[in-house]
Formats: C-alpha cells, structure tokens, sequence
C-alpha cells in the first residue's frame, strides 16, 4: 500500500492497514508535520465520543456559540448542556499520529513529494532523490487538489472555499471558551468569519469564495482581526507569536467516484467535509476506518471489484441537506440578506435549527 499525504485521513488510514498485517509505505511532502498545517482543527462531540484523541493534544472543551449578523448587534447566543468541541494543536496530533503509524509498522517518508503514476509503479522524489515504489493501491489523502485522484481518473473537488487565519496564544482569564461566528458576505462571502476563543489559543479566520472577496482574503482578514468580537481588551501579540494558516476548504459534499482498481481518496481529496460547516476531521476520520476495511479485504481476497464497495454516491445522499443549505449560504451576498436571516434564527424554530447544525 501507498498512502500520500500524511494528515489525520492518510495517517488513520495507513495505521489501520499496517495493524492488519499489510505493507504500507506513507509519503508527505512536508519536511515536519507540525509545518504548513491548513485546519482550525475543531473536533467536534461526536468525534471526541468515538475516537481516541490523545487529550493532552486537546484544549479545553467549548460549549457557547454566538452568531452575529453583519452589524454585530443582538448576536444569537446558543449554549450547550454537553462539551461540544474542543481544539486540538494539530502540530502535536500530527506528530503523535506519525509515531502511531510507524509504531503499528508503517515506514513514513516525509520531505518526498508524490510526483504521479507511471505503467507499473508510482514516482516519489524525497531527499535522496527519485525512486519508483510498486503498490498494489494507492491512497490518495493528498488534499482538496489531490493529484491521486486525478492520476486514479477518480472525481476531483470543483467547490471549493478559501481560508486563512491568524492563531495565538491568550491569557486565561474569565472568559468562557466561545465560538464566535460572524456571518457577513461582504467580509467573507459565501462563508463566514470566526474567533474559536477556548481560554488558552484564539483563532480569528475568514473563509469564502475567492472570486467573491471584494479586496482580497488577506485585507478581509486583517479588517476582521484588527475588531474581532470576543477579544476584546486582550494584547494582541507581537508578528513573531502569530501562526498563519490558509488554503483551500472543498465544499461541493462527498464526490462520487472516489475508487477506482488501482486506488482510493480519503479526507479532503474524496470531499468528505460538511458543505454548510465545512467541518472535515469528523468524515475524515470515519470515512478512513471505511477505506481501510474496504482495501483490506481487497488485499486479502484478491477480489478486482472489491473497492467498487467503496462508493461515494451512497455517502454522499447522507450530505442532501447540507448541500441544500450550503446552495442557500451561497446566494446570500448582502448583509441585508445576512441581516434578514438572523430575523429567523432569533425565532424558536430558527434557534432550534442552528442547535441542530451546530450541536447535533
């Protein structure tokens, strides 16, 4: 087995194969694990419940949501009776999850790049060099622009969102950890900004589609930061302290060829993100135990149709109402809009569908 890309998809995905007895070899272009990470890494309760996340890698749990209009004024405030999300420092989660993998027999290559397929074998260049490596399937857990799934003929995501984000570390104080949302379309068009505040590390991002941002993502995001909601009276801290983060957020669901005879996608490569949230640890971690059952029995019974169990168009149905509402966040493009939405999020059949999306 190859498996490109070492996020928290390839690298389940890898352990679980290598615990099952099969040869996997793991490629990441990353020189560290801990460098270029893309993900606010918001895990949600689900996920928490599920699977064993190492806790010290973990903030403090959150349980209060705020939602504010454009204006900012009479935000909708939703709290919890349950730990709903927790944050987790994904350099650490990376780095733990790499010495899982190579624990359960995984050999990782970081620093080596996945240069494409050939007739009978897969090109990497890492620091010795070039090499060819034979692999009976390859993963493709390369991101929202996999190049697997373009050399596996397999779907390739067309929706996709940009992001960035400015994260720090704030002084514990007498805040409760919030999750400040703040939908705007002239900020971040077709998204939204956010302050993910847990009492220990802040997060403030802005997402949309970069085609909509009326002066750039960047500007977006320094107008955003300089008069972010709940961080108010707090030392913002000098350049040098602050981790940048940004790229691309596929959004258009689940996409349906995401297997093929000679390989598979997992993570953000398959679009297995939430298109209204646009949360994708929770899928990619379920989806990866999915791929790892899937390629074992393949491995195991030498059946060529066994990936075909593997199939993007059933698991994409379970996505119906996301895509329909993501569609509807789409054409909101003016804060009156913006603004006549939250007169139905401040009904109670409003407040009790933003619970849903955001707690359930």
């Amino acid at each position: 087995m190859l498996v490109v890309g070492a996020g928290l998809a390839g690298l389940h995905t890898a352990t679980l194969l290598a615990r099952a007895g099969h040869d996997v070899l793991l490629a990441e272009r990353r020189a560290r694990l801990g460098g270029a990470v893309r993900t606010t890494g918001i895990f949600v309760r689900r996920t928490l419940d599920d699977f064993a996340l190492p806790p010290e890698h973990l903030g403090p749990p959150i349980r209060r949501v705020v939602l504010y209009p454009p204006s900012r004024r009479r935000p909708v405030t939703l709290v919890s009776e349950r730990d709903e999300y927790r944050v987790g420092d994904m350099a650490a989660l990376y780095g733990a999850g790499a010495r899982t993998a190579e624990a359960a027999g995984v050999r990782v290559l970081l620093g080596t790049r996945y240069e494409g397929r050939g007739r009978s074998s897969y090109l990497l260049s890492g620091p010795d060099g070039p090499q060819r490596v034979r692999a009976r399937f390859v993963v493709g857990a390369d991101g929202a622009r996999s190049r697997v799934a373009r050399d596996l003929a397999l779907d390739r995501n067309e929706h996709l969102l940009t992001g960035a984000e400015e994260v720090f570390a704030v002084p514990a104080g007498e805040r409760p950890p919030t999750f400040h949302c703040v939908v705007d379309p002239a900020l971040a068009p077709g998204y939204l900004a956010w302050v993910v505040d847990d009492g220990r590390h802040a997060h403030v991002g802005v997402a949309g589609y970069a085609d909509r941002f009326p002066d750039g993502m960047r500007r977006a995001l320094a107008r955003f930061s300089a008069a972010a909601p709940g961080l108010d009276g707090l030392r913002r801290p000098a350049e040098a302290e602050v981790e940048r983060r940004g790229g691309p957020i596929p959004v258009g669901g689940m996409l349906r060829r995401i297997s093929g005879p000679d390989g598979l996608l997992v993570g953000d490569a398959a679009g297995a993100v939430s298109p209204l949230t646009a949360g994708g640890l929770d899928p990619c971690l379920r989806l990866s135990e999915r791929a790892a059952s899937v390629l074992d029995d393949a491995l195991r019974t030498g059946r060529p149709d066994a990936l075909a169990h593997y199939d993007g168009a059933e698991l994409r149905a379970r996505f119906r109402g996301r895509l329909a509402l993501r569609q509807g966040l789409a054409r909101v493009r003016t804060p009156a809009a913006a603004a006549a939405g939250f007169a139905l999020l401040r009904t109670p059949p409003g407040r009790a569908a933003a619970r849903r999306i955001l707690f359930a």
